[in-house]
Parts: structure tokens; C-alpha cells; sequence
């Protein structure tokens, strides 16, 4: 028996949607038949790759993917984003919290700025999209939210970002309970080492380490993510709320 997921007539926003796993999200959602809104920063080149990627989903299929831009550590901006694709889309049915930084350094080493930077960009701003986000998300929506298997286990040097995806997955639990009375639901996934840009600035000695301590014995792939992002938020998932799924190939650090 094939299972076909439709999603068609319905709109998901991907926040860092310009690429890595974000863009992956897109294509997937697109794919099922979801319009996308892609989100970015316009930092460096996301504005040109979510343009790109916007200009090759609308020629599969016109109109069907927006560009969004907004700092999502910004509650003006995402405010703002929000009451625009509500205007442009009439609202959301499925939210993907998936924007997020790295600055490493050990406690003693890092800066305040960097552990502001990231718990503003990382925690903050999927606060702030689901507090905007509900507000133009129909009943019966979904929200999937990026955390870590750092929240678990505590990746040496990562302590903003341990600790902000930590309480992403926490948030998580919460607005499920909070927004289970519109029929919403709100799950986290926790990746593990996967395969994006992000990750390649990661120093190959430490790189390598981690591989020893995956039983698969490999990166996931950004495609990898997506499907369970896709899953969560399909009627497959009906029952599935206030929950992190781990995508790690088996790896607990």
C-alpha cells in the first residue's frame, strides 16, 4: 500500500529557509503540494540562494513559493513578517521554527555577545515566531521546531547553543499544551551531525570525532531532517504532539 502526503492548498514558512536544512524543508513541503514562504535575514548570500530557490519552486509550479525577510531575533521584524504573509496568504498551517547560528567557544572563553547572539537568534526567535506565528496559523495547523542532540548530552564548547536548543525543546512541550484546544500541534527534531554549511566550520579533528560516536557511521543529510519535518506535520503525525524526535544515526555523544 503507497501513503501519499498531500498538502495541497496549504501554506508552511520556514524560517533560514535559503539553505542548508531549511532549503531542503522547502523543496519537501513544495513537493507535497504546500506553498512555501522562505524565510532569510538577508545576511551574506541568503537573500540571492532563497531567491534562486523561489525562482526554481515557482516554475514547477507558479505562485507557489514568497520570500519573507526578517531577523527572527527581531520581534518588530517578525511581527511584521507575519501580518505579511497573512495579507499575501491569508495565514499558515505549518510553522518551521529552523533558523539558527554557531558561535562556539568553552565558558571561559566565550564572549557575552556570543552566548546574546546565539540564545537570541536560536531560542528567542522561535519564541517569537510562534507567539506572531500563532496569531495567523489556522486550527489545526503545525509547528516543528529545530533543536539538538547538544540539549542532551552537551557538545563541548557549545554551551549557548546547548543551552538554547535545550529550551526550544522545552518551548516545544509547552505550546503543545497551549495550543492543543485549536488542534495544533508543536514537536521539536533534535539532528545530529548533519551535513550543511553550518557544520563544515566545524574543525575536521572534531568533525571526525563526532563520526566515531554515530553507529551509522556518517553525516545525515539535510533530506533526512526534512522528511521528518514533513512527517510531523502530516495527518500521519495526528496524534503526535509535545515531542523531539532525535535524527542522529544513533549517536548520543
Amino acid at each position: 500500500m503507497s501513503i501519499l502526503l498531500d498538502l495541497s492548498g496549504q501554506v508552511a514558512l520556514i524560517t533560514g529557509a535559503s539553505q542548508g536544512i531549511g532549503a531542503e524543508m522547502a523543496r519537501r513541503f513544495h513537493t507535497a503540494g504546500a506553498s512555501v514562504i522562505l524565510n532569510h535575514p538577508e545576511l551574506g548570500t541568503a537573500r540571492e540562494d532563497a531567491e534562486q530557490l523561489a525562482v526554481t519552486l515557482n516554475a514547477l509550479r507558479p505562485n507557489s513559493a514568497d520570500l519573507a525577510v526578517a531577523d527572527v531575533s527581531n520581534a518588530t521584524a517578525v511581527q511584521r513578517m507575519m501580518q505579511d504573509v497573512q495579507a499575501r496568504r491569508g495565514g499558515i498551517d505549518f510553522l518551521i521554527n529552523n533558523a539558527g547560528i554557531l558561535r562556539d567557544r568553552t565558558v571561559a572563553k566565550m564572549s557575552v555577545e556570543d552566548w546574546q547572539a546565539v540564545v537570541d537568534v536560536n531560542l528567542t526567535g522561535v519564541f517569537l515566531c510562534c507567539k506572531f506565528g500563532l496569531e495567523i496559523m489556522r486550527d489545526g495547523g503545525a509547528i516543528v521546531s529545530l533543536g539538538s542532540i547538544a540539549a542532551f548530552h552537551g557538545s563541548f564548547g557549545q554551551a549557548n547553543y546547548a543551552a538554547a536548543k535545550a529550551g526550544v525543546q522545552a518551548l516545544m512541550r509547552v505550546v503543545s499544551r497551549e495550543a492543543a484546544r485549536r488542534g495544533i500541534r508543536a514537536n521539536a527534531i533534535a539532528p545530529g551531525v548533519v551535513d550543511t554549511a553550518m557544520v563544515a566550520t566545524i574543525p575536521d579533528a572534531v568533525r571526525a570525532e563526532m563520526l566515531k560516536s554515530i553507529p551509522l557511521g556518517r553525516l545525515g543529510m539535510p533530506s533526512e531532517v526534512a522528511n521528518v519535518a514533513l512527517f510531523l506535520c502530516s495527518p500521519l503525525a495526528s496524534y503526535v504532539t509535545g515531542q523531539t524526535v532525535e535524527v542522529n544515526g544513533g549517536g548520543r555523544g
